[in-house]
C-alpha cells in the first residue's frame, strides 16, 4: 500500500495541474464561400464592398432559362475548397434578381444587357465580367483571370 505522505504529493500534484490555467492557441482560417440569394441594395453593398475576398455578382431573372443553367455551376464551384481565383482570394456568391426594384437598379448601374450576366468584384471594384451561361470549364476559365 502506498505511504501517506506519497499520495499526499501525489494529490497536491494533481490539484496544481488542475488549476494551473493554460493558455490555448487558436488560429485563424479563412472563412468559407458564402452565398447570398435574391441580394438586396444593402446586402451587395456590404458584401461586395468585403477586403480579401472575390466576389461574384450573378444578375438573373427567374424567367431566364441559361440562368437557371448557370446558378448551379456557380454554387458548385464557390463551394469547392479546391477552386479559387487567380489571385488566391476566397470567392463569394451574390445573386441579384434583375426583375426586383433593387436588382433593376444595380443591373442599370452596371449597364447589364442580357442576362445571366456575371461581374467579379475585389475591394468594391468590378474586375471583370462574362454574359451568358457558360460551361463549368469556362467559368473555371473565368476564374483564373480574375
Amino acid at each position: 500500500m502506498a505511504s501517506t505522505p506519497a499520495l499526499r504529493a501525489l494529490h497536491r500534484a494533481l490539484l496544481r495541474s488542475a488549476t494551473t490555467s493554460r493558455a490555448r492557441s487558436f488560429h485563424s482560417t479563412t472563412r468559407r464561400a458564402e452565398q447570398y440569394p435574391r441580394a438586396n441594395l444593402e446586402t451587395f453593398n456590404k458584401v461586395v464592398g468585403t477586403k480579401d475576398r472575390l466576389v461574384l455578382v450573378d444578375f438573373y431573372a427567374d424567367w431566364c432559362g441559361p440562368c437557371h443553367q448557370l446558378s448551379p455551376i456557380l454554387e458548385s464551384l464557390i463551394t469547392n475548397p479546391e477552386v479559387k481565383s487567380s489571385s488566391g482570394l476566397p470567392i463569394d456568391l451574390v445573386k441579384v434578381n434583375t426583375d426586383d426594384e433593387d436588382g433593376l437598379a444595380l443591373g442599370q448601374q452596371f449597364k447589364v444587357r442580357a442576362l445571366p450576366t456575371v461581374i467579379a468584384f475585389r475591394d468594391g471594384n468590378p474586375v471583370n465580367q462574362f454574359v451568358g451561361a457558360l460551361p463549368e470549364g469556362g467559368v473555371r476559365r473565368f476564374l483564373e483571370t480574375v
